[in-house]
């Protein structure tokens, strides 16, 4: 997806929530499911959880303890192997192909906040680390109300925590819509379409949805 695709989430409306009876919890949200799109079966994509590239919070070192300052919290279940998620994808953006990781158990709520961390020094902007575009990685929001996503790209976010190697990146949303499904797709590849990079590969955890952050799961395709 190319930068001039990504679309901003509208304004909150104005009704008042605390009426209207919505809630505002991630409900049962637990688990971050990578896997990829390839029908052509390029293999040319790929993403999973894998152990040690994760943002380190009180991480065990050969000396002590370690916290990258940007990840000062965690995921919220135990973490012990440090797992982070690969997005890669070789070759042009323009094949028809991609990494993907389904947010689970999110229907029906009404999310106020999505972010993730990405292992990327200098912030979003920066030209070195993680792949960090228009479109890509991104949040695709589907509503129950509206089959088309909402697209929420990465070099877009409401506000960012930078601290040693990586940047923590998040997302205001409209709060009064049900959520059908929540995505993060990874499509840009090694041509520089849509960041200042050729790199075609992001590193990202700590998986936010409204304060709930998931930092480790099955390998998905990457073994």
């Amino acid at each position: 997806m190319r930068k001039g695709f990504m679309a901003k989430v509208a304004v909150a409306t104005t009704v008042p929530l605390a009426a209207s009876g919505l809630a505002y919890a991630a409900g049962t949200f637990h688990e971050v499911k990578p896997h990829s799109y390839d029908p052509a079966h390029t293999f040319l994509v790929t993403s999973g959880w894998i152990n040690g590239v994760g943002c380190p919070t009180n991480a065990k070192t050969s000396s002590g303890t370690y916290t990258d300052p940007a990840c000062d919290t965690g995921s919220s279940t135990k973490d012990d192997h440090n797992q982070g998620l690969i997005l890669s994808k070789v070759g042009p953006t323009s094949n028809n192909a991609a990494a993907q990781v389904d947010l689970k158990d999110v229907a029906g709520t009404h999310v106020t906040e999505l972010g993730y961390d990405i292992r990327k020094h200098g912030g979003a902007a920066s030209p070195t680390g993680s792949h960090c575009g228009g479109g890509a990685p991104r949040f695709n929001v589907t509503y129950a109300d509206d089959p088309s996503p909402v697209f929420l790209g990465c070099n877009a976010a409401d506000s960012e925590t930078a601290g040693d190697g990586w940047t923590r990146l998040r997302w205001d949303l409209d709060g009064s819509r049900t959520v059908k499904s929540i995505q993060i797709v990874f499509d840009e590849g090694t041509d520089a379409s849509g960041g200042t990079d050729q790199f075609g590969l992001a590193v990202l955890d700590n998986i936010d949805v409204d304060g709930v952050l998931v930092g480790h799961g099955d390998n998905g395709d990457a073994a």
